[in-house]
């Protein structure tokens, strides 16, 4: 499923720390951050299973994924051996791909951040991969970082992380986000004016709430 131009670009104007005011999971682990923090993509999942120093796989991946994909790599828990470079980034680069995610770590981080192609990972290291053939998988349900990843599924990722959402209803969440960014264009210019939260903080601050719920579930 391929994302149309139109709604990548209401996800450019919107971030997925947004999303995660409406998601009660499906976010990496804070340690998984771009290479460039001026990165920001969004696509549908390619998803790689590589393990240590093989990956053919993710080669596989690189020449059948559809354009538009996010190439999303589970490294089995390896943190040292890098498959992914300036080469390997670039050519993802001019394959169309919209960007790659690696639960592991990256390398050549200079050449790659200043190419500006969205690459994730979890670290930087100068041990490299091999294309050795012998293991791997492609397309297929994975974990990368702590989140459950399927084929198809949107990643959506920017400075501050990626948030993984099912394809069924990631738009009626990319409304939520639109309209809480609508929202937040009013509260800044409420914020700078001087005023406070519009939230009732002092009554929820007295209020016995676990008292509140105890009662209620008292057996009569």
């Amino acid at each position: 499923m391929a994302l149309s131009k139109d709604i990548v670009d209401r996800f450019l104007k919107v971030d997925p720390a947004t999303f995660g005011h409406y998601v009660g999971g499906g976010w990496m682990r804070p340690e998984m951050k771009p290479i460039n923090k001026l990165s920001k993509m969004v696509g549908p999942a390619y998803t790689v299973r590589i393990q240590g120093k093989d990956s053919c796989a993710l080669y596989y991946a690189l020449q059948k994924a559809p354009k538009g994909s996010v190439i999303v790599i589970d490294r089995c828990g390896d943190t040292t051996y890098a498959c992914v470079g300036e080469m390997v980034a670039l050519f993802a680069e001019c394959q169309g791909f919209a960007g790659m995610v690696i639960d592991g770590p990256a390398t050549d981080s200079l050449a790659i951040e200043k190419s500006g192609f969205p690459v994730f990972c979890t670290g930087i290291s100068v041990v490299t991969t091999n294309v050795i053939g012998v293991s791997g998988e492609v397309d297929i349900p994975i974990s990368c970082s702590g989140a459950a990843v399927r084929p198809g599924d949107i990643v959506f990722g920017d400075a501050d992380g990626v948030i993984v959402l099912p394809p069924d209803n990631y738009l009626e969440l990319l409304v939520k986000a639109e309209e809480s960014v609508a929202r937040e264009v009013d509260l800044r210019k409420h914020f700078r004016a001087g005023g406070s939260f519009k939230i009732n903080v002092e009554r929820l601050w007295n209020t016995d709430v676990m008292a509140m719920i105890n009662e209620l579930k008292k057996f009569d």
